[in-house]
């Protein structure tokens, strides 16, 4: 049975895509079966990875019934993909009826068997995609970059998971805060760091020690449709996103 696990962060650009793509594909590499699912109406993960966006059916067209979620996968050198569709972004409005925090949920039972691990990237928000994400997850990771308004979004994130917990899945837990562009050479970053320790503390959240390093190789991967692994194995990043992976089996996630 696959271990379910949302990327996840309300503010945009912390590095959520890049996140869940360096995170399935190193997983892959261990020998793990992954799949990642785009919830972000933008399809940034599936563009990153070369996956088909014209023919191919997306997590709308599975959430709405259309399609079963088998046909909906995708395979890439990368990971397996369910893509996203811009369709997703009127889904507050389309999906009202009483249980639709469970859509997700339901449409992954069928082939949780079928994979180690399962990768949600969630939008840069707290609505329905997100809820149904925390839901089906049993694990949350949190990517914050090293500047002072991430740190405005963990407690309410949090209480976003706590609603989730009591109402939709008591199992739900966040696995840490995972630093993104991070420069430990500079003040700023090393005040932040130690600020969100304090934070993640008192809300008894813990935090990766391993954080992941500003690099030009994310971006350059991502638009050469590669994973950082397969696009440059020694660049900081992707050692980064190594050393993290390990942390992350060492904790059990």
């Amino acid at each position: 049975m696959a271990k379910v696990i949302s990327i996840s962060n309300q503010k945009g650009g912390v590095g959520k895509t890049t996140t869940t793509c360096a995170l399935a594909a190193g997983l892959k590499k261990r020998g793990y079966r992954v799949l990642a699912i785009d919830l972000d109406p933008q399809g940034n993960l599936g563009f990153s990875v070369g996956a088909d966006a014209e023919t191919s059916a997306s997590i709308y067209n599975v959430l709405k019934g259309e399609v079963k979620t088998q046909y909906a996968i995708q395979k890439t050198d990368s990971m397996d993909i369910i893509i996203s569709s811009i369709l997703l972004s009127g889904i507050e409005l389309e999906f009202t009826n009483t249980g639709r925090e469970f859509l997700l949920k339901e449409a992954i039972q069928p082939i949780q068997t079928f994979y180690d691990y399962i990768l949600l990237d969630t939008p840069p928000n707290l609505g329905i995609l997100t809820i149904n994400a925390f839901t089906a997850s049993d694990h949350i990771v949190v990517p914050m970059i090293s500047d002072i308004f991430s740190l405005q979004g963990i407690a309410q994130l949090y209480e976003t998971v706590e609603r989730v917990k009591k109402y939709c899945n008591p199992h739900l837990s966040i696995a840490g805060i995972l630093l993104t562009r991070y420069n430990p050479r500079t003040r700023l970053s090393r005040e932040v760091r130690g600020t969100a320790e304090l934070i993640a503390n008192d809300l008894k959240i813990s935090m990766f020690e391993n954080y992941i390093r500003s690099s030009v190789s994310a971006s350059e991967a991502q638009s050469l449709q590669q994973n950082v692994f397969d696009y440059d194995a020694r660049s900081h990043i992707a050692q980064d996103y190594g050393k993290f992976i390990d942390e992350l089996l060492a904790k059990g996630v």
